[in-house]
């Protein structure tokens, strides 16, 4: 019970400061769920285990320092406040060089948010923009600019190396070399069942294919990031204490399964798997084959419905013969998200080695962080069908984020974890959604595994009882106190008097020892 180790009595004077410093009084409602019962090793995980394969990657000396570094932070009751830029904030001019949008009414915007209390900006950096006509043709004068402006304001720095693109307003493609190879060999992208593909990160397929101008895609990423460091090596640990990397779609690591805005897939649908490139169907008739089930590699599961299909209907997501739970379902599953985890793996590897010199010296420290997604609808269905087909391995049976942080953990990376905002009694029951189970599932798992969390939002809230959410779930007595919170993202809602009245007083307190 929360009363018994003090969890209440902080809670109640917590949201009274709120109320206070915020001159309303409002009261909020908060209903705890209780979520199905994770089977951590799993019923069936054994078997299937050597599909995707395991490497260990640091020492029992590594995992013991991170294991202080997050117990000591977490003494520390603070949550600092990066907000993210829009993204719209940068625009091409005619000769197809990028420059900072308004930069004026941008720079006013950066001074009241360090008035509120706001401790850095999040930026994220774009491949698309930063090498974008040729390869190591490396531009980095826009953020040069915008990294002395965001310093000037007193401002801190979360970097996102971003190597997908971005839709909408002010959206940035990938780099338009990348494109011309795309448009003579689209397998370069992740491709559904019907063939379908979308340039918006490249597939994991080609991770060690040498496709692009003679690099693999590991080594793009990598160049990308020794580049980064060797420009902005004096900004890294003073100003830049963040730097978070792109795993996949909208910087997540997972499939682009739930496609938004190019009419494939609304919400709820569970989405389609995403391995029908042809570097991908390599890698899955070469793991059928290993297994002696050479008929397993001919593709995904052919009974798991479309993008917008429901649960309810779909025999793979069901509980017969042809599901999840047949020998042929868990194995591909198990190589699916085995997939995923290696790619993951690889790439974080290389960042944390780049970043070893700065980790070594206490002034320059720098947190190395990587995201995944808030698949959170259907998760209280025996088999999670939305998290399935965005490669996380998690149903009622099976723990699927367990071994996402343990890579992590490995090195030494922080786990950016979305919903924080959500709660399940906002959410349609008939979806059976369940952003707060997810979210306790995970904090639960980080807990385990010692690993620093922080947390994001996925909706934009400013409203109190949302912010005030956001609070609770960074202070959860039950889990570890996140290193620091992403709010999603500066725009013009925030600086209305209605918000600001409320988020000012959020940040502040977020920012208070408790």
């Amino acid at each position: 019970m929360a009363c018994r180790c003090g969890g209440y009595y902080y809670t109640l004077n917590a949201k009274a400061s709120f109320d206070r410093d915020s001159m309303k009084t409002r009261k909020v409602v908060l209903r705890n769920v209780s979520v199905i019962r994770m089977f951590t090793n799993g019923f069936f995980r054994s078997k299937w285990r050597s599909v995707s394969g395991n490497r260990r990657i640091l020492s029992m000396d590594a995992r013991e320092k991170s294991r202080s570094t997050i117990l000591e932070s977490s003494k520390d009751k603070r949550v600092p406040i990066f907000v993210m830029m829009p993204l719209d904030a940068f625009s091409l001019d005619a000769s197809g060089s990028p420059r900072i949008r308004k930069i004026k009414a941008l720079t006013i915007s950066l001074k009241a948010l360090k008035l509120a209390g706001v401790h850095g900006i999040g930026v994220e950096v774009w491949w698309g923009i930063v090498e974008r006509f040729s390869p190591f043709d490396y531009n980095w004068s826009l953020y040069a600019e915008l990294f002395k402006l965001i310093s000037d304001s007193g401002l801190k720095l979360h970097v996102a190396l971003s190597f997908h693109s971005s839709n909408g307003k002010g959206g940035v493609s990938l780099p338009l070399w990348i494109l011309e190879i795309g448009d003579v060999n689209k397998d370069i992208y992740y491709r559904d069942q019907h063939g379908f593909s979308k340039d918006d990160y490249l597939t994991l397929g080609v991770d060690q294919v040498p496709l692009l101008s003679g690099r693999t895609a590991l080594q793009c990423y990598e160049d990308f990031m020794v580049s980064f460091v060797n420009k902005f090596e004096s900004f890294i640990g003073s100003v830049i204490e963040e730097i978070s990397i792109g795993l996949g779609p909208s910087g997540e690591l997972r499939y682009p399964a739930h496609p938004f805005g190019d009419g494939r897939w609304k919400f709820p649908g569970i989405g389609e798997f995403q391995c029908y490139d042809k570097y991908m169907m390599e890698d899955l008739k070469m793991a059928a084959c290993r297994e002696g089930k050479p008929q397993w590699g001919d593709g995904g599961p052919q009974n798991a419905g479309c993008y917008n299909s429901l649960p309810s209907g779909v025999p793979f997501f069901e509980e017969g013969q042809e599901s999840f739970l047949s020998d042929y379902g868990r194995f591909f599953l198990e190589w699916y998200s085995g997939r995923l985890i290696c790619h993951a793996d690889a790439i974080l590897a290389k960042a944390a080695k780049i970043l070893k010199k700065f980790q070594e010296n206490e002034q320059t420290s720098v947190m190395l962080v990587a995201k995944i997604g808030g698949i959170y609808w259907w998760y209280q269905t025996v088999s999670h069908p939305a998290e399935l087909t965005a490669g996380y391995y998690n149903t009622a049976l099976r723990d699927g984020y367990d071994a996402i942080v343990s890579v992590l953990s490995r090195h030494g990376a922080a786990l950016h974890i979305p919903c924080l905002e959500m709660m399940d009694s906002e959410t349609p029951p008939t979806y059976l959604c369940s952003p707060e189970g997810l979210l306790k599932q995970i904090q639960s798992i980080s807990k385990k595994t010692i690993i620093n969390l922080i947390g994001r939002n996925t909706t934009e809230r400013l409203d109190k009882t949302g912010l005030w959410k956001i609070h609770s779930n960074c202070y959860n007595p039950q889990a570890e106190v996140v290193r620091s919170f992403t709010y999603f993202r500066m725009n013009d809602s925030i600086f209305r008097v209605e918000n600001w009245n409320n988020f000012v007083p959020f940040v502040r307190l977020m920012s208070t020892d408790l």
